[in-house]
């Protein structure tokens, strides 16, 4: 296996090692003197120069107001490898973690899912009575896109919510659409700028994921979809969101 093999099975393009080994030759070198001796065009020289420099692997200094890079030493090959590893295996971590909620979506019942409407105080009432008893019974954790507006008026009908939330031991992760929202115990809360306010709350749960909005005649309305696969794709989604925030 030739140098330029071994390099290319390490994870380098032929450019990027046309560029790097030219460069070990020649100890400092301009884009053009570099270009000139690697064969590679100047432009794509000095992009690999850049991701080279990402890497640990050149550096560069001025003299006489020109740009000069230089190679690091070899070893730095080695810091490299270690970083891509580190990569791979936080890469299988993060699958390790999501590989059982994609299988519980995939091993999900056909059945069709049960949906609920509710609208009016009562209405909002009794899916916030839902949310608590059936996540004390399922996992005390649930998962919420938060918009302010409706937030608002959506806790109004149950004041005490937040409080009866903590004394059952529920936690709660939130996503806040915007603006606004305090913590209140057991929860926790990320914001995510947005031009355009949002207009729907969303409660994912147990199961269940539930659309609190305020309708058309100003009136607070929702709708409970019961479905494992529905709630299985919507929880990761927020968890793999949540994460990047």
């Amino acid at each position: 296996m030739t140098r330029i093999d071994r390099l290319k099975h390490l994870g380098f393009s032929e450019k990027e090692i046309k560029v790097y080994t030219t460069l070990l030759g020649l100890k400092q070198a301009s884009v053009r003197q570099l270009a000139m001796a690697s064969g590679v065009n100047r432009g794509t020289t000095y992009d690999i120069l850049k991701s080279l420099m990402r890497e640990g692997m050149t550096s560069y200094f001025h003299k006489e107001k020109k740009q000069y890079f230089v190679a690091e030493s070899p070893d730095a090959i080695t810091a490299v490898i270690d970083r891509r590893q580190k990569k791979l295996d936080d890469l299988k971590h993060e699958a390790v973690e999501i590989i059982p909620m994609l299988k519980a979506l995939y091993e999900a019942s056909d059945e069709k899912p049960v949906v609920k409407y509710y609208e009016g105080k009562r209405g909002i009432r009794s899916i916030l009575n839902d949310v608590l008893e059936a996540t004390q019974k399922n996992g005390k954790e649930y998962y919420v896109y938060s918009a302010s507006d409706t937030r608002a008026r959506l806790y109004e009908q149950y004041q005490q919510y937040s409080t009866e939330r903590v004394k059952r031991g529920i936690k709660v992760k939130v996503i806040a659409l915007g603006a606004g929202g305090e913590l209140r115990g057991l929860d926790e809360r990320k914001w995510i700028k947005i031009k355009e306010p949002a207009s729907t709350y969303t409660i994912v749960y147990a199961g269940k994921v539930a659309y609190l909005t305020v309708d058309a005649r100003n009136e607070l309305a929702g709708v409970i979809l019961e479905n494992q696969g529905i709630y299985a794709t919507q929880k990761v989604l927020f968890e793999q969101l949540w994460a990047h925030i």
